[in-house]
């Protein structure tokens, strides 16, 4: 006790506890400053379903964004099936590019019959992309088109409206046939390239994320223009090449991209 009666020992204890618990707040506020600083300089984390928006923004853009040579390669490899040729092992060919078409914005003109043009501008379709390949014998010709639609939903329900076989009329053998409407063949000059109404031979698409693939194909040559249908090995041949050719632009627009991370993607 001092001279005054206080207990100098019990306030001067109180000081030192108030300043501890002073340097503990301070260092605490320290460390918290500290940690947001530290979240802000690390990358930004992504929760699966913006990693998603953004995998599916980068599909999306492919088409802007890769030339066009890539989307439609020079070649093409493909296969005819070893059951077509009775053998035990498939044959391996090549389709070559002979024509890339420009960037048609009006999807209507890249598709046959007002109908298919109506399927695309109610999906919201924003351009058509074709090209032309022939196989190494150039025998047979294809278009292939890519119809851009805003995502994979609206591609979906373009393809069913697409597969309506009303959609595109056909004359085989003498007699009204039905083909489903698709894209509009892109012509090109030379001997070799003929001409030819794919509606008298195959005609078909499918989905790949927001594109819609159509590919059409028939003979190039001077044979006889007959119904591919009534020649099994040409509608085998020129079917495989068809297919081939549009998977692997699908492949190159649709591919899975690698996943977002920061910095790099979008939203960092």
């Amino acid at each position: 006790m001092y001279a005054d009666g206080t207990y100098g020992g019990r306030r001067s204890r109180g000081r030192r506890a108030a300043a501890i618990i002073a340097l503990i707040l301070g260092v605490a506020g320290l460390l918290a400053s500290l940690a947001g600083v530290a979240i802000q300089l690390l990358p930004r984390q992504f929760t699966a379903a913006q990693q998603r928006q953004i995998e599916a923004w980068e599909v999306m853009r492919r088409w802007q964004t890769m030339p066009a040579g890539q989307i439609f390669p020079a070649s093409v490899s493909y296969q005819l099936s070893s059951g077509v040729l009775q053998d035990t092992a498939p044959l391996s060919l090549d389709a070559f590019r002979v024509s890339i078409a420009p960037q048609e914005s009006t999807c209507a003109k890249a598709v046959t019959g007002a109908m298919a043009a109506a399927v695309l501008r109610t999906n919201g379709c924003e351009a058509v992309l074709r090209a032309t390949y022939v196989d190494a014998t150039r025998s047979y010709v294809m278009t292939v088109g890519v119809a851009v639609l805003p995502n994979a939903t609206a591609a979906d329900h373009a393809a069913s409206g697409l597969s309506s076989p009303r959609l595109a009329a056909a004359r085989e053998a003498g007699r009204a046939g039905r083909l489903a409407a698709g894209v509009q063949v892109v012509r090109f000059g030379g001997a070799q390239a003929g001409r030819y109404d794919y509606n008298r031979q195959i005609s078909a698409s499918f989905t790949a994320g927001p594109y819609l693939v159509m590919y059409a194909a028939g003979y190039s040559d001077s044979r006889p223009r007959v119904p591919v249908r009534e020649d099994t090995y040409s509608d085998a041949e020129m079917t495989s090449m068809a297919t081939g050719v549009a998977h692997a632009v699908a492949a190159a627009l649709a591919a899975p991209p690698a996943p977002p991370h920061c910095p790099g993607a979008p939203g960092c």
